[in-house]
């Protein structure tokens, strides 16, 4: 399978930032993972691999895992620096 380019990797923060923005327009946060899969399939279908089905599915799976980490991590890490417990 081909490398993920960099556009790809550039995706993540891209789609946690997007999904920042729908949980502050009133998405509930249990939503949050379901949107960044959503959004990963989306990228993957029509902007990273719109010629290949297998290639967009794998690419979409690991968009969408990888943005939802990020996001988990930073709320993590922030609550962690506030001393708050999630």
């Amino acid at each position: 399978m081909d490398q993920f380019t960099v556009y790809g990797i550039t995706l993540v923060p891209v789609l946690v930032g997007l999904n920042e923005l729908l949980k502050r327009s009133g998405l509930p946060a249990r939503f949050v993972p379901l949107s960044s899969m959503a959004m990963g399939y989306f990228f993957a279908f029509y902007y990273l691999s719109p010629d290949d089905f297998k290639r967009a599915l794998m690419m979409g799976t690991v968009l969408g895992l990888s943005s939802i980490g990020l996001f988990s991590g930073t709320r993590s890490t922030i609550a962690g620096v506030r001393g708050k417990k999630l």
